[in-house]
């Protein structure tokens, strides 16, 4: 398999295990080795009191896509820690967009940054993740050979 397929493999499979991203609804756009872009509509159950949605549902997209990102490589990784900067409030009916890049990686330690947009490609958001690999794969690569 190419990088390109093992990365969309474990996403795939990453997201078929991910109850919580599916009952959000956030959708796999593109991923490719050590970036993933995911997307996200705002519900009317993610807006909170002041008619904005709640900054966990867009930390949560943020999140997903960090652990698409960091783990599309097929290696297992998990986060370390991670923060959100929130730019401009998002609203119910907006699409947004989540889009993460791994800015290094050294050893089992990484560094990603995700952006959010909305769909008129205004910033929303900032998220920056720390990862840490573990032992094991996502996908079993010597099963897809065969």
């Amino acid at each position: 398999m190419s990088p390109e397929e093992i990365a969309k493999s474990c996403s795939e499979n990453m997201h078929e295990q991910d109850f919580a991203a599916q009952a959000l609804g956030i959708k796999i756009v593109s991923s490719q080795p050590n970036t993933a872009t995911l997307e996200m509509k705002i519900r009317k159950d993610m807006v909170n009191g002041h008619d904005i949605c709640h900054g966990g549902m867009i930390f949560t997209l943020c999140d997903t896509a960090f652990a698409h990102a960091c783990n599309n490589t097929n290696k297992v990784t998990v986060a370390s820690g991670c923060n959100i900067d929130f730019i401009a409030p998002a609203h119910q009916g907006e699409t947004l967009t989540a889009i993460a890049k791994e800015r290094s990686r050294s050893g089992r330690t990484g560094v990603f940054d995700v952006e959010v947009f909305n769909q008129k490609s205004e910033l929303l958001a900032v998220f920056r993740g720390k990862s840490y690999q573990i032992r094991g794969h996502i996908i079993d690569l010597e099963n897809e050979k065969g």
